[in-house]
């Protein structure tokens, strides 16, 4: 999977982890497939009709941390608090995916490139990002 994949993920896969986490037999098995008697699992934004709160995902997130991440204006702090690797390598892993132009010896200018296009990706694929992040 990408990097770009896997922030979204993480993002995206955190409140399908919380509702797979509801004790047996709290909801209806309606949603249920046939052969497996399992529910299907929620594909992120648009494609399910709901739309994640990415601030509220990502604040749930950096309370549990343990440490303070300035998720908002770093992609390293982002990429740090959703598990990732965030060495330079692995910023410019993500650069490749989001097809940056730039210098990429110029990370201070790469990282704020990469933490505006991170938000725009989350928010073409259904999240909900503050309108100052965009």
């Amino acid at each position: 999977m990408s990097m770009l994949g896997n922030i979204i993920s993480k993002i995206f896969g955190h409140p399908a982890q919380a509702a797979e986490a509801a004790p047996a037999g709290s909801s209806p098995t309606a949603g249920t497939t046939a052969s497996s008697g399992v529910a299907p699992q929620p594909t992120p934004g648009a494609a399910t009709g709901q739309q994640v709160d990415v601030a509220e995902v990502l604040d749930g997130m950096a309370a549990k941390a343990g440490q303070k991440l300035n998720w908002r204006s770093s992609i390293v702090d982002l990429m740090k608090l959703v598990g990732l690797d965030s060495s330079l390598a692995a910023r410019k892993e993500l650069a490749t995916d989001l097809h940056y132009t730039g210098d990429e010896n110029d990370s201070a200018t790469m990282n704020i490139w990469l933490h505006k296009q991170v938000m725009a990706k989350l928010a073409a694929n259904g999240g909900k990002v503050p309108d100052d992040l965009k």
